[in-house]
C-alpha cells in the first residue's frame, strides 16, 4: 500500500510486474512438463515447495538475514502455508483425477472474482468499483474463450473434481485477503514462511501416503526440479507478495487471469504447439480485463 502522501504508481508498470510475476509463474508448465509421467503430483508438490523455501533461505543468508520464523510469525507463516501451499496443491493434484485441466483452469479463474467481492467487504480501499467489475468478469470472459470448448463438453468434469477446483479457488482467495490483513510482515517474509510451511507439511505428507520412493525419482531430474522451485515458485512468489502488499488483492489476483496467456506463449515457443483464432482473442480479451482492474482508482 502506497505510504500516504505520494502518488499511484502508473498503470504500465503496475501491468508489467504482473506480466513478469506470470511469465516467472507459467514458466513451471514447462517444467512440470518435464516432469509428468515419471513423479507423483503430491511428490512433485513437496520437492517444488523444498526447493523454493531452501532457495528464499539462501536468499536472505545471502543478504545476513535471518530466514528463522520470528514467534510472531509462526502463525501467518503456518496459515499461508495452508492457504496458498499444501492444501490447494493436493487438491488440484486430486481434482486432475477426476477432470480435465482445462476444466480445472476454467474453475480456478474464478479466483479473482472471489478476492474481488471478499475485498469489497473486507477493505474500504478495495471497494468495487465499475471499472473493477466490468475488468474482473472481463478477464473471466477471456478464459473461457482462451481455454474453449475443452472445458465445458460432456465428460470434462464431476462434482467432486470441480468441488476439489473450487476449493482451490477459495483457498488462494482468502490467502490475498489475510496476507493482506497482515501487518509488520515483509513482502519476502511472506513468500518465505508460505513456501516453509508449506514443505514443512508437505514432506511428511507424501513419505506417509507414497513413501520416500515418491521424491527418489527426482535425481533424474535435478535441473528442472531446481528450476521450477526457484525461478517459477520462489522468484514469483516474492513479486506476488509484493504487488499484494502495494497495490491489494483486487488487482494483484489478476495474475491469475495472465498466466494461461504467457502459459500458452511458452507452449507454442519451447513445446512446439499451435495457437488460433481464439486463443488469440483470449488473450486480448484477458489483457483488456487487467488493463481496466489495474486503472481503476481505489
Amino acid at each position: 500500500m502506497p505510504a500516504a502522501g505520494t502518488a499511484e504508481a502508473p498503470v504500465w508498470r503496475l501491468i508489467l510486474r504482473l506480466a513478469i510475476n506470470s511469465l516467472f509463474w507459467s514458466s513451471g508448465y514447462i517444467f512440470m512438463k518435464a516432469l509428468t509421467g515419471d513423479v507423483s503430483p503430491v511428490g512433485l508438490s513437496a520437492a517444488r515447495a523444498t526447493v523454493a523455501a531452501s532457495a528464499l533461505a539462501l536468499w536472505f543468508l545471502a543478504r545476513r538475514e535471518d530466514p528463522r520464523p520470528k514467534r510472531h510469525e509462526l502463525m501467518p507463516w503456518a496459515v499461508l502455508g495452508t492457504l496458498n501451499g499444501w492444501l490447494p496443491n493436493i487438491l488440484t493434484a486430486y481434482a486432475l483425477t477426476q477432470i480435465t485441466a482445462a476444466s480445472s483452469a476454467m474453475i480456478q479463474a474464478s479466483g479473482p472474482l472471489m478476492v474481488a467481492v471478499m475485498a469489497h467487504f473486507a477493505f474500504v480501499e478495495e471497494r468495487l468499483t465499475p471499472g473493477r467489475i466490468g475488468g474482473v468478469c472481463l478477464g473471466f470472459v477471456g478464459m473461457g474463450l482462451l481455454i474453449g470448448p475443452a472445458a465445458f463438453v460432456e465428460g470434462g468434469a464431476s462434482m467432486l473434481g470441480a468441488l476439489a477446483m473450487t476449493g482451490v479457488a477459495f483457498c488462494y482467495a482468502v490467502g490475498g485477503i489475510y496476507a493482506r490483513r497482515l501487518r509488520g510482515l515483509e513482502a519476502r517474509r511472506m513468500a518465505l514462511g508460505q513456501q516453509v510451511a508449506s514443505a514443512t507439511a508437505a514432506l511428511p505428507l507424501v513419505l506417509v501416503l507414497e513413501g520416500s520412493g515418491a521424491l527418489a525419482s527426482f535425481a533424474a531430474h535435478p535441473w528442472e526440479l531446481i528450476a521450477l522451485g526457484t525461478l517459477s515458485t520462489a522468484v514469483p512468489i516474492t513479486i506476488f507478495m509484493g504487488t499484494l502488499v502495494r497495490h491489494g488483492p483486487t488487482k494483484a489476483a489478476m495474475v491469475g487471469y495472465l498466466m494461461p496467456v504467457f502459459a500458452t506463449v511458452l507452449a507454442i515457443v519451447f513445446l512446439g504447439e499451435s495457437v488460433g483464432l481464439r486463443e488469440i482473442a483470449g488473450g486480448a480479451v484477458i489483457l483488456m480485463g487487467v488493463w481496466l482492474v489495474s486503472a481503476s482508482k481505489r
